[in-house]
């Protein structure tokens, strides 16, 4: 009796202390931050029915008692293998070649519960019967079909999980090959062991020790256990293959070990760790090789041959917190120092030249600017004159040879003080002391004078110019500085002995004034300040025909200004066009209300050369005619042969175009410029205007009236009218009546009037049709 007792207390008790640790770590596992956690606390929360089911069956002597003992048991093993499916889907994957949700073992498991479940009605899976064990009843299963396929699932399943886990201890990496391997043995242990209750028929069911056992295992393996020792093996061969040399020292600050990098870099071995402290002291000075954290950047050697280092010295310390010893890395960063140096150099320096670059030119400037302020500087723009034609008569890589000539002869003379870069293309700033630049102004142009550069088989002399600003404003920011440089060089024109010309206030009032009126043009257009001036037109009998529209700007502060005060600064700016469309509207404006009026005059307008980039001149005028419903015979075209001198074919296209639109083309200046016979014969013109001019040139006057004379004889067989335009007096224009000139203008007959003076001009003469 006492015997019989000891056993089922004995394995009551044994069970009920694997059930309290499978309740712990089923606490612990849900509380885990790791994503295997809820899995595992799963798994180990469904061993604990079946576990309470075996242990009524121990401890019962009643059929009933043990026959709910025997539902918890067969039904919680069902929710085990749940549990255990769902934990070896997350447990292993990703280690294979891809898997599927075990949905369908769900389904199957799920079946073979209700069919367990159901045997409380039907009776078709199990029956209970009584055997004597020591002298009492213990009531054991007696199984029919029902539990036969309820063992045929369940041994399925787990047979799979088995086969899943065996093929991720082989497919895995060494580091998690040994936990695989272990719940891989283990649960064969627990299925053989299952196996042999079943066939045995002994009375208690001892394997669920197993299944404690196993859950157990499941927990430590997938939430605590590391591989120490292969840890510790590929850890050392990982720093034994680090490319920085490692050496770690004892709490004593004793070198007790290092990697095969540290070993080479101090010549010594796994015998003679004893003498690494010193040769590091020897290599790279004295230091505390030993517990003190620092770190430091060492340079050893020189010029080609320099090498970085960078030195870490770390205190370790052991799971008590106190002090271990120290670990020592020194990382040889020669290579990444000489290509960050590469990159500086790459960011700061011309790929062709060598010299700085622009922005980096611009950044030495003002540091220099700030650490001397007791030193005058110049800034000195150095321009290559035709530079284009280098390239284009000798090659893009004689060009390329011409300019690292240049540079070298721009760095060969500077020193310290001095600092140089190219700007763009063609174009090199220095900044240096004014005091040294005038010292050496006179080699300079000697240099100049005769500076040519070779590739061995051909030379060729550079024209090159300084401007030079003597800094005065040394707040300005640098590029205004070389950009006043620039603009000296504007009054070097064609003076090919001229080689350095300077800044000045001359030059700095004009680029003032160039930015005020051009600041204050669009209010000048808005308010009819800059306004036409009508110049009169007149026939051989003296009659006013038509007109010329001159602008003029009345300024509110300088009153009247004359065209050459701004004409040019917009003709160089663009911001001629804006001028010039302001002028064909106010000739159009004129026109329509002289059409009212009843007045037959023509207005002749000017069109320059850099309309035609910036605008569609034919659609704006022809907009213009439309808008104000005038003849297009009354607003004349007025161009200079300048027009034609870039893109002839197009423009030749378009003055063709105004032509068949009606409007009449005249091509102002003939003859003082670069008029030829060609270009009369191709252009498509229907005035030439006539610049007196001609006749007052040196030379022969009675030649140039020849010419003058044959010009317009010329110009009426052609079918060209002619008119001539600059007649000061009495007696050129008889001359040019008796030579067959058609049409006059000049201030003989009255210099440009505003509006109201010219329709009373023209009034007073009677001249108005």
């Amino acid at each position: 009796m006492y015997v019989d007792i000891d056993i089922r207390v004995a394995f009551s008790a044994v069970f009920t202390f694997l059930m309290i640790a499978l309740g712990a770590c089923s606490f612990i596992g849900f509380r885990s931050h790791k994503a295997i956690g809820r899995a595992v606390a799963w798994l180990d929360l469904s061993l604990l029915p079946p576990m309470a089911g075996n242990i009524i069956i121990i401890g019962s002597s009643v059929e009933m008692r043990s026959l709910v003992g025997a539902y918890i048991y067969y039904l919680g093993l069902n929710g085990v293998l749940v549990a255990l499916v769902n934990f070896t889907d997350i447990y292993c994957r990703g280690t294979g070649n891809g898997q599927q949700k075990p949905t369908v073992v769900y389904i199957l498991l799920g079946v073979d519960f209700l069919q367990v479940f159901a045997n409380i009605f039907f009776g078709h899976a199990f029956d209970l019967e009584a055997v004597m064990v020591q002298d009492k009843p213990y009531y054991r299963v007696v199984p029919y079909w029902g539990q036969y396929l309820h063992r045929i699932v369940d041994y399925a399943v787990f047979f799979c999980v088995i086969l899943i886990f065996f093929l991720a201890s082989v497919k895995t990496s060494r580091l998690f090959r040994e936990k695989y391997t272990v719940l891989t043995g283990s649960m064969i242990v627990l299925g053989i062991w299952q196996t042999f209750y079943v066939f045995s028929r002994t009375p208690v069911d001892r394997s669920m020790i197993g299944y404690g056992v196993v859950g157990i295992l499941v927990f430590y393996l997938s939430l605590y256990h590391r591989p120490m020792r292969l840890l510790d093996r590929m850890l050392s061969n990982i720093v034994s293959d680090m490319s920085e040399a490692l050496f770690v020292y004892d709490a004593t600050g004793r070198c007790i070990w290092a990697n095969e990098k540290g070993m080479e870099m101090t010549a010594t071995t796994a015998k003679t760790f004893d003498d690494v402290s010193e040769a590091l002291i020897k290599k790279f000075g004295e230091r505390e090789y030993s517990t003190a954290w620092w770190c430091t950047n060492k340079i050893i050697g020189s010029s080609d041959d320099e090498r970085y280092y960078y030195i870490e010295n770390r205190p370790v310390s052991d799971e008590k917190d106190s002090l271990a010893g120290s670990v020592l890395t020194v990382r040889d960063n020669t290579e990444e120092q000489r290509r960050l140096k590469r990159e500086l150099y790459n960011s700061t320096h011309d790929s062709l030249t060598g010299l700085y670059t622009k922005q980096y030119l611009y950044e030495c400037v003002r540091n220099m600017l700030t650490s001397s302020p007791d030193t005058a500087f110049v800034a000195v723009f150095v321009d290559v004159k035709n530079f284009k034609i280098v390239n284009d008569i000798f090659s893009a890589a004689f060009g390329d040879n011409a300019l690292k000539q240049i540079a070298e002869w721009i760095s060969r003379d500077m020193n310290e003080k001095c600092v140089y870069g190219r700007l763009a293309g063609d174009t090199f700033g220095v900044f240096l002391p004014a005091e040294q630049f005038e010292n050496d102004r006179t080699r300079i142009e000697k240099e100049l004078a005769d500076f040519t550069v070779t590739d061995g088989n051909a030379s060729h002399h550079l024209v090159m110019h300084l401007g030079v600003y003597e800094v005065a404003e040394r707040d300005i920011d640098v590029s205004v500085m070389f950009d006043r440089a620039h603009l000296a060089l504007s009054t070097i024109t064609d003076d090919y002995n001229t080689h350095i010309a300077y800044y000045d206030n001359v030059l700095r009032e004009k680029m003032l004034w160039e930015q005020r009126i051009t600041a204050e043009l669009r209010e000048a257009l808005d308010t009819m300040q800059l306004r036409p001036y009508l110049q009169p037109i007149t026939d051989r009998s003296g009659k006013v025909v038509g007109a010329e529209a001159l602008a003029r700007w009345i300024h509110p502060e300088h009153g009247f200004m004359s065209p050459a005060m701004f004409i040019p600064v917009f003709e160089k700016n663009g911001m001629i066009t804006e001028v010039d469309k302001h002028m064909w509207r106010c000739a159009c404006k004129i026109l329509a209300d002289w059409k009212k009026e009843g007045k037959d005059l023509f207005i002749s307008v000017n069109i320059s050369p850099k309309d035609f980039y910036f605008i569609d001149v034919v659609s704006e005028i022809k907009g213009l005619v439309a808008e104000y419903g005038i003849d297009p015979v009354n607003l004349r075209i007025e161009i200079t042969e300048t027009v034609m001198m870039n893109d002839p074919e197009e423009r030749m296209r378009v003055l063709d175009e105004f032509r068949k639109l009606g409007f009449i083309v005249e091509m102002d200046d003939f003859g003082s410029g670069y008029s030829s016979l060609n270009l009369l014969k191709d252009m498509p013109v229907d005035v030439l205007k006539i610049d007196m001019r001609f006749l007052s040139v040196s030379g022969s006057k009675e030649k140039a009236k020849t010419i003058v004379r044959n010009i317009i004889r010329l110009s009426e067989e052609l079918e060209i009218a002619s008119l001539t335009e600059g007649v000061e007096n009495e007696n050129q224009y008889h001359k040019l009546t008796e030579m067959g000139c058609k049409l006059f203008q000049g201030y003989y007959f009255a210099k440009p009037l505003p509006r109201e003076e010219f329709e009373d001009f023209t009034a007073s003469r009677g001249k108005i049709q």
